[in-house]
């Protein structure tokens, strides 16, 4: 995430909003997201596209946006070289503190545990399971891009190709059932190659921003966010086409060669093609990052097209990192007094605590001008 200590004339008023708004996104999602009281698109599933699903690609998504927007310009301050190498050290800072951060899973309560756990407790899937959340694959796939973020439009988008191929052939041959196996949320250490797919989307919607303006930017980015929400869907239907193929799918109301659309559940059992946000299935990332072209292209229209400004979104938006790390305190101290069976409107009143002492916490951050960075 791109956030400086002040908002320079260059920045682009979409991006914060569109930021912000995904903040204000995961706060529902995550703190009541799986309340029984909730509507179950607000939660995740891992077997369909809901709108919780909707929340993490956006970030990277925004991610992609401002590692171009960025690296361009340190190409321009500081040097090709020099550039690569704050790229480098940012992305593998962001691996180590989200790794000490989200910790390392296992906990030992005597040496003899250890001992007996031996060498590769280290490497377990416990492991696997803890540290590859958001910041840690925010890292990992910053790294993955490394080497073609301050390539040409045309690579980045070839790129965007080849790491969902390879993501898929991971998956064909043993990935998707190693991480059914050991139980890996969000896609696990080979997330980042279909984590990328929607952080390039962000760098290709950068690139149409800032040559061609807001006006003329739109019709790629709707275009391309409606192609690959398509083709996300498309390749979904793998599913059901493969059940057919073998005689076990049974006929739909939408036919027998298609699956359910996003946000609705599926009738058929869950494979590699699968829209899953704990595989990061590349259907998946497909499917979200067309629908980050398309949300955001909504905020381009109205932010900077026309001049709509938010002031609680501005805040959440151009503080990211500690809206993240703040939201993760206030929830452990507020989850105690919010049961799952609570009413809808107690849990909806606690979400209502739970929001405002986070954006108080930030404003308080905004108007001294304190900032994260990593």
């Amino acid at each position: 995430m791109n956030l400086p200590s002040e908002t320079p004339p260059s920045r682009i008023v979409s991006l914060d909003q569109f930021r912000g708004y995904t903040i204000a996104g995961m706060f529902l999602v995550n703190m009541v997201g799986g309340y029984a009281c909730m509507h179950p698109t607000f939660g995740h599933h891992g077997n369909y596209f809901s709108y919780a699903d909707t929340i993490m690609p956006q970030f990277f998504f925004a991610v992609g946006f401002a590692f171009r927007f960025t690296f361009g310009r340190t190409v321009e301050k500081l040097g090709v070289g020099a550039a690569y190498r704050k790229a480098v050290k940012r992305n593998l800072g962001l691996i180590l503190f989200g790794s000490v951060y989200y910790g390392f899973g296992n906990r030992y309560g005597s040496w003899a545990e250890i001992q007996a756990a031996g060498f590769g407790a280290f490497f377990s899937p416990a492991i696997w399971g803890s540290i590859f959340q958001a910041l840690v694959h925010i890292g990992c796939t910053g790294l993955w891009l490394v080497p073609v973020i301050g390539a040409s439009t045309r690579v980045l988008a070839a790129f965007m190709a080849f790491t969902g191929l390879l993501h898929l052939l991971a998956c064909y041959t043993f990935y998707a059932a190693w991480t059914t196996h050991v139980g890996i949320t969000d896609g696990g250490p080979l997330g980042f190659m279909s984590w990328a797919i929607p952080t390039l989307a962000g760098a290709l919607a950068c690139d149409w921003m800032r040559n061609r303006g807001p006006r003329r930017a739109l019709l790629p980015i709707l275009g391309w966010g409606m192609a690959l929400g398509l083709v996300g869907y498309a390749l979904s239907c793998l599913t059901a086409v493969h059940q057919v193929i073998n005689g076990t799918a049974t006929a739909q109301g939408l036919g027998r060669w298609l699956v359910e659309p996003p946000f609705v559940p599926p009738s058929l059992p869950s494979d590699i093609w699968t829209m899953s946000q704990p595989m990061a299935s590349v259907t998946y990332m497909t499917f979200s990052a067309g629908f980050c072209l398309v949300m955001y292209a909504l905020f381009v229209v109205a932010c900077d097209i026309a001049p709509l400004r938010i002031g609680m979104l501005r805040t959440l938006g151009t503080n990211a990192l500690a809206a993240y790390l703040i939201h993760n305190i206030v929830d452990t101290a507020l989850t105690p007094y919010m049961p799952n069976d609570a009413p809808l409107w107690y849990t909806l009143a606690g979400f209502g605590v739970f929001f405002g002492l986070c954006y108080l916490f930030l404003r308080f951050l905004e108007k001294n001008k304190l900032f994260l960075k990593l």
